[in-house]
């Protein structure tokens, strides 16, 4: 029986270091794409302070 149960245990950690693998993955995917949106918004941002010549954000600066 503790072969057995060696086996099962082994098993669950298996799948948990898995698990733990899969969000780590996922949340360096995430990361980068906060990245990519922040970098998008701040130059839509720049567009638009441009286009209407107003500080939108509050920086002091237009652009």
């Amino acid at each position: 029986m503790g072969i057995f149960w060696d086996l099962l245990q082994q098993d669950e950690l298996e799948k948990q270091q898995e698990q733990a693998n899969s969000l780590e993955d996922r949340v360096t995917l995430l990361e980068t794409e906060l990245n990519n949106t922040k970098a998008l918004l701040k130059k839509t941002l720049v567009a638009l302070e441009t286009h209407l010549v107003r500080d939108i954000d509050g920086d002091g600066k237009m652009g």
